[in-house]
């Protein structure tokens, strides 16, 4: 059955002017644009769709910083802090609990992959306990499977995509922010080097700032401008069960599934160490770029060939500010799961979890994350254009690290310290932006 999410209650006229313009409403762009209201700067979010229905709507709802590249540890911490007082911020339950995530390790070399990663973030103080195989038992009861060790973070957390970003929104109206639904940003106005405007399907809003937080959309749009971003689209696909009792309540990742307690009583479970990255024409434009990672996880990624090939083929490359933009042609992504990822993942839960074999499934749904060749996302300026940024390339992370990325990206925006350190994120680590051109700009 399709995945069903809360729109929101009613559209609102176009603002003439607004400080900040934020494209793309899923957790990155509203997060932002719910900080920067907070400051009282005029802010307008445009959204091709609904807010929240892509990505930051489809993942697992996990709240972690273990097993994050050492680089992201800073903005997950802050991260974690803002989703414990967002039920305050926004005035509803998102359903943020610190229910705790268990990695388990079923090898030799998957301990000692755990062990390298704890010792690299030791100076964090994260929590994050070592289990030997003989204490996994006492905090994953009933699982059938032997492994040869495990890390358990009891202050991961978990929030409900599916609250949490339409909460954020009806906020950041609260708070006397624009959230404009069904209106597709056709790109940007540029004046003496620098923003001006952007025009959307609907007409013009004049701005000083404008952040792209368009997710898997953020190549084709970039590209629009003679920006070359490296981003690739994976498919994630998740189970959803009705309302079950008996296994762990703590969220688990192993080497085949994964799966965490949602608040309605159900679970969300996913194939872990294997996603679907379908060959499309950008898959040969970007072949160099992500051939360092293809090969890395050489094990994990199943390359397809589909219908997506053409679909990509045809969508334009190149468009006027006149023109319909290919956002207003597909207002959502909406992508089929792969049926076969799935049901590895049910054998494997109930391989593992005999307390699984009952369950009922109540939906299934496809998500496209946007990818980076170094799975770390690009959050910054973008050189000789002042006043636009980017906030994407999250890679599957976005919604755990939502508010703090988001809380940076408002930090950059208003020209305030920022939060975290926003050196690993910069556009110049890949040498395609640094060669950036942007437009208007000699």
């Amino acid at each position: 059955m399709p995945i069903v999410m809360e729109t929101l209650s009613h559209q609102e006229s176009l603002p003439s002017r607004v400080d900040v313009v934020i494209i793309g409403g899923g957790i990155i762009g509203m997060t932002a644009a719910l900080f920067l209201a907070q400051r009282g700067i005029p802010v307008a979010i445009c959204e091709k769709g609904e807010v929240g229905h892509e990505q930051s709507g489809r993942n697992w709802g996990w709240v972690r910083v273990m097993g994050r590249d050492p680089a992201e540890i800073p903005m997950a911490l802050e991260a974690q802090r803002l989703w414990e007082d967002m039920a305050t911020i926004l005035g509803e339950d998102v359903g943020f609990a610190r229910a705790g995530i268990v990695y388990v390790a079923e090898t030799e070399a998957e301990r000692a992959e755990q062990e390298a990663w704890l010792d690299q973030t030791a100076a964090y103080q994260l929590g994050t306990r070592r289990l030997r195989p003989s204490e996994i038992e006492a905090v994953l009861p009933g699982s059938r499977r032997r492994y040869a060790g495990a890390l358990f973070t009891p202050e991961d957390a978990r929030a409900e995509p599916w609250k949490a970003v339409p909460a954020m929104a009806r906020t950041v109206r609260r708070l006397g922010g624009h959230v404009l639904t069904r209106c597709a940003v056709r790109g940007i106005e540029t004046a003496a080097g620098r923003v001006s405007g952007v025009i959307t399907e609907s007409g013009r809003i004049a701005c000083q700032m404008a952040v792209l937080a368009g997710g898997a959309w953020s190549r084709l749009f970039l590209g629009n401008m003679g920006i070359d971003f490296p981003q690739l689209r994976i498919l994630g696909s998740v189970l959803q069960t009705e309302p079950l009792d008996g296994p762990p309540v703590h969220a688990v990742g192993a080497s085949d599934y994964a799966f965490r307690k949602r608040s309605d009583g159900g679970y969300t479970i996913a194939r872990r160490g294997a996603s679907e990255a379908h060959i499309v024409p950008d898959s040969f434009r970007l072949f160099v770029d992500f051939l360092p990672a293809l090969y890395k996880q050489r094990r994990e990624i199943r390359l397809a060939l589909g219908n997506r090939f053409m679909e990509e083929a045809r969508t334009p490359r190149r468009w006027s500010l006149d023109q319909v933009s290919p956002f207003e042609k597909t207002r959502i992504l909406d992508p089929e799961p792969s049926q076969k990822l799935l049901d590895e993942a049910r054998r494997a839960v109930i391989a593992a979890f005999p307390a699984f074999s009952g369950m009922k499934i109540a939906n299934a749904w496809g998500g496209l994350i946007d990818a980076t060749p170094d799975a770390v996302p690009v959050i910054g300026e973008v050189p000789r254009l002042a006043g636009f940024f980017i906030a994407s390339g999250f890679s599957g992370h976005g919604f755990g690290i939502g508010p703090g990325a988001g809380r940076l990206v408002a930090d950059l925006v208003r020209g305030a310290t920022p939060s975290v350190d926003p050196a690993p994120f910069r556009l110049a680590r890949f040498a395609r932006l640094a060669r950036t051109t942007a437009p208007g700009i000699p």
